[in-house]
């Protein structure tokens, strides 16, 4: 094996050297025990090792010894492992960067890699203070070595991994000592290995800057021994002069010190001997058995005690504040033997005056049961913000735990969510009714209740206080509202009443009564303080509830007030809808909407959105985006177009909002855009940030679109894309909201797939496949608001419609009238023939005269007729009074004032004007 790639170490007089200075650690260690041990020796014959300050001392510098020896031998190991991974770390960081340089692999391609190598490898070498860097051939030939006789020769090592393009690192342990080397392959441009480069490096080498450490070391750990061992020693002499060394005077001013502090203490100590004889008892022990004159030496049974007190006494039995009863004292008693067993070494006991504390304690347990129920309270009662609910969970709270019946009755208007009006008298409905049983007479739930001015509840009702009646079986007066039912109800036991106000923010919404019958005692003044801050906590909860009530109501009501309350008539699709707002107390009033919007030439615009939040902020504005599709729509633009303007006014909504100085507020809109044409079956489609539609083949056959998501609406500066589709007749479009497919529990994705399944079958109405999908999708109220329109698509064919192109010249103008007088004819509308004349007239002549080809005329008997002359040019002409001098100017004007309705929509080639006259009978 080379010498210079395995055994290239340190010599053997200096490895000799480190294992030397390894053991000359311990050496060290072992002589500085020895220079300490006359000082050990000289310790022990100060009091002899027999003294328990003395085995301490010998014990703590063992230990400290042992823990020094312990922490060195540690620190060289640690040491020697950092060596060996630096080595790693060193040579793989040696052999990747020589492998990675490019004049190394322009080298390996040369005809003499050794002429350019040599040199480099060699100033590596010498700069990176490793012992070799060899440069090899993919077989393992040598292009450079230390020592220039074996270049050419094999290289001697493990390479099979590094010829694979993987990374060699092995240690190898020769004459001179641990050494580590890597080999890393050279690739080319194409990842193809060209050669190896192998660095190499003893780990002594590493090493040698953690064993100039070694003397400081050495000192520090000497300095930390002496320090211990002089501390240690001079514990071991105090506590040496604290337990020795007491002369007579000494030791008897102590005990004399004991028997003072025994007979001052607040605490009994008796002592008794196996044979049941009193040694010692203090004055306290005394004073608390009632023990007289000198009792000291005589037996248990001769002092006349209490007979569970001697029968505790005479056991020996161990115990801890066991309670037992001396006269009208309750004493707390603790008992343990003083040897092994009780018999042989006799036990003591000391007793404690319980009796102050054991009543307190009761007093504390009663106060942390009320506070228990009071927080208990806070966590059961409004958790809905629903007003009956909140009352009957007060009911069902209080009873048994309070009371064993329980009413609540509110003011009719807190019902409706409104604030009850002071100067009413006390007439309430029963909303909550809870008790242990059935039958007792009390009034029933949902009973309109007119209490008596004399009546505890109207009282309260009135005043606001608290009203106890802790003796009902008195016939007080509580009984005048009906002194029968008064009678019954005492009869089944009910015998103790409380009535509370539910106040909240200084309004009485009603009142609580509470009733006693199983529990024998009656409520007391105590009790009216937990009663009212029940009361209280529910009366915020029920509050809140009518507070929330009142807004829903208020949200709701804005909300179907902007919604469409009726469809309007079309010719173009068949629809059905639904619509549910988020449940009261789960989500709250959202921001859906849908419409259906009539168009120019029989066609027709479908709109779904959804405004982000909750509540009359996203009901306003859910209003604002309805009304601007709506103004939108009369541009009749195309479905990209109409969501980049109502992208821009929500953005300027956005930023009028924002200029308030308040909180900047996001609105946070989504909104689907759909233009069916019942002529041409074709269906323009693009959403901003909405769910895409389903469409529904007269087959059954269900699938998405592929509508191209833009940004929702609000974020500006992206563009919208629509998308075109041709729809057989009778095919059913599907629109929706987040809230039918979105759960908590399951992926959005899965919903919409639920609600493909929902509507695939063939066969169904529109209002079908939407209940369908309602009854799949929403088993419960849902959490959100939820909207779904379901379109189905109608055909106007041939018979409904006739098209002719029209040549640029002015004499075709009245070829095109008696053609379109023909079709009347044929349509049975001779009575519109006159005015479509002079409409065809006027539009086609302009058209003719002012646009470009290709020019064409189209009529659709649809609701009304529908006249559509289209033309090559972008131009709009404009409507205008021509002076009685002007010889033109005149045609648009009697065509706005005989039409019923006119406009211009844009197409990709040009434009189209368009008319609408009302028919006297739909066709």
């Amino acid at each position: 094996m080379d010498s210079t790639e395995t055994d290239i170490q340190v010599p053997a007089s200096i490895d000799h050297g480190m294992r030397k200075k390894e053991g000359g650690v311990f050496v060290c260690i072992w002589c500085y025990i020895g220079r300490m041990y006359p000082l050990l020796r000289r310790v022990r014959s100060w009091h002899g090792i027999r003294s328990l300050a003395g085995q301490m001392f010998v014990l703590q510098v063992v230990v400290i010894l042992v823990l020094v020896a312990t922490a060195i031998a540690a620190l060289l190991l640690q040491s020697r492992t950092d060596a060996e991974r630096e080595a790693r770390n060193r040579s793989l960081a040696v052999a990747a960067s020589v492998a990675s340089t490019p004049t190394v692999r322009q080298a390996l391609t040369s005809a003499n890699p050794t002429a350019v190598l040599q040199p480099q490898a060699e100033e590596t070498r010498q700069r990176s203070h490793v012992d070799f860097i060899v440069v090899m051939s993919p077989a393992g030939i040598r292009y450079t070595h230390p020592n220039p006789a074996q270049i050419g020769r094999h290289y001697i090592g493990s390479i099979a991994a590094a010829q694979g393009g993987g990374i060699v690192t092995e240690t190898t342990t020769g004459t001179l000592g641990p050494s580590v080397r890597t080999v890393v392959p050279v690739t080319d441009s194409e990842g193809k290995v060209i050669g190896l480069v192998s660095a190499g490096i003893t780990i002594h080498q590493v090493s040698l800057a953690a064993e100039r450490q070694v003397p400081l070391v050495l000192a520090a750990t000497g300095l930390v021994l002496t320090a211990a061992t002089g501390g240690t020693a001079l514990i071991g002499r105090r506590l040496s002069r604290q337990t020795r060394g007491l002369g007579p005077a000494q030791m008897t001013r102590m005990y004399e010190h004991h028997d003072a502090v025994l007979h001052s203490v607040r605490e009994g100590v008796l002592i008794v001997d196996p044979q049941g004889r009193l040694l010692l008892a203090n004055d306290e022990a005394r004073r608390l058995l009632g023990l007289a004159g000198n009792v000291d030496g005589r037996t248990l049974t001769d002092l006349g005690l209490n007979p569970r007190a001697e029968e505790l006494f005479l056991s020996g039995r161990a115990t801890t504040d066991e309670v037992i009863e001396v006269g009208d004292r309750l004493l707390a008693v603790s008992q343990r033997p003083m040897g092994q067993s009780p018999r042989p070494g006799g036990w003591v006991a000391t007793l404690r005056d319980t009796t102050e504390l054991s009543a307190l304690m009761g007093r504390v347990e009663a106060v942390q049961d009320r506070l228990k129920l009071l927080y208990d309270a806070g966590i059961r009662i409004g958790t809905t913000l629903d007003v009956t609910r909140t009352a009957e969970e007060l009911t069902e709270f209080a009873v048994p735990r309070f009371a064993d019946y329980v009413t609540v009755d509110l003011a009719d208007a807190v019902l409706r969510g409104e604030e009850p009006n002071p100067l009413c008298a006390a007439e309430l409905r029963r909303v909550a009714l809870q008790g242990i049983r059935q039958g007792v007479p009390l009034y029933p739930l949902g009973a309109l209740i007119h209490f008596d001015p004399t009546t505890p509840q109207a009282s309260g009702y009135g005043s606001g206080k608290m009203v106890l009646e802790a003796d009902l079986p008195a016939f007080s007066g509580w009984q005048a509202q009906e002194p029968d039912r008064a009678r019954r109800l005492v009869a089944h036991g009910v015998h103790s009443m409380i009535v509370a106000p539910l106040r909240a923010r200084g309004v009485i919404l009603g009142v609580a009564t509470f009733w006693r019958s199983r529990e024998p005692t009656p409520f007391t003044p105590e009790d009216l303080s937990l009663a009212e801050e029940l009361v209280a906590r529910a009366a915020v909860s029920i509050d809140n509830a009518r507070r929330f009530t009142r807004e829903h109501a208020m949200a709701v009501t804005l909300q179907r007030s902007l919604l469409p309350h009726a469809l309007p008539e079309q010719s173009a699709v068949d629809v059905a809808h639904r619509y549910l707002p988020a449940e009261a107390g789960l989500g709250g009033v959202g921001g859906d909407w849908f419409d259906v919007i009539p168009l120019p030439g029989a066609r027709v615009a479908i709109v779904v959105g959804d405004v982000v939040g909750h509540g009359l902020h996203a009901a306003a504005t859910m209003g604002q985006l309805r009304t601007a599709v709506h103004n939108f729509s009369t541009l009749d633009l195309p479905p990209d177009e109409l969501l980049w303007h109502l992208d821009e006014l929500v953005t300027r909504i956005d930023q009028d909002r924002d200029g308030d100085g308040g909180t900047p507020l996001l609105t946070g809109a989504t909104c689907l855009y759909a233009i069916y044409d019942p002529v041409s079956r074709q269906c323009s489609m693009a959403r901003a940030g909405h769910l895409e539609p389903i469409i529904v083949h007269p087959d059954g056959h269900a699938h998405l679109p592929g509508v191209p998501a833009g940004p929702p609406l609000g974020l500006g500066g992206l563009p919208y894309e629509k998308t075109e589709v041709l729809l057989p007749e009778g095919s059913s479009i599907v629109l929706y909201t987040d809230g039918l497919v979105e759960d908590r529990q399951h992926d959005i994705d899965e919903g919409i797939e639920r609600l493909r399944r929902a509507v695939a079958p063939r066969g169904r109405t529109p209002d079908q496949m939407c209940q369908e999908a309602m009854d799949a999708l929403l088993p419960g109220a849902p959490r959100d608001d939820v909207a779904l329109i379901v379109a189905r698509t109608r055909l106007l064919d041939d018979k409904h419609t006739a098209s002719w192109d029209v040549p640029s010249d002015p004499s075709a103008v009245a070829d095109v009238r008696a053609a379109a007088a023909r079709h009347l004819q044929d349509w049975g509308m001779e009575e519109e023939t006159f005015i479509l004349e002079l409409i065809l007239s006027e539009l086609v002549t302009n058209a003719i005269r002012h646009a470009n080809a290709p020019i064409g005329v189209r009529l659709i008997r649809d609701r009304s007729l529908i006249c559509e002359v289209s033309d090559g040019s972008s131009m709009s002409p404009h409507l205008r009074r021509a002076t009685t001098m002007d010889e033109g100017g005149r045609g648009l004007f009697l065509v706005a004032q005989f039409a019923d309705r006119w406009g211009t929509r844009y197409t990709p080639g040009g434009k189209v004007i368009w008319t609408e006259q009302h028919l006297a009978t739909e066709p």
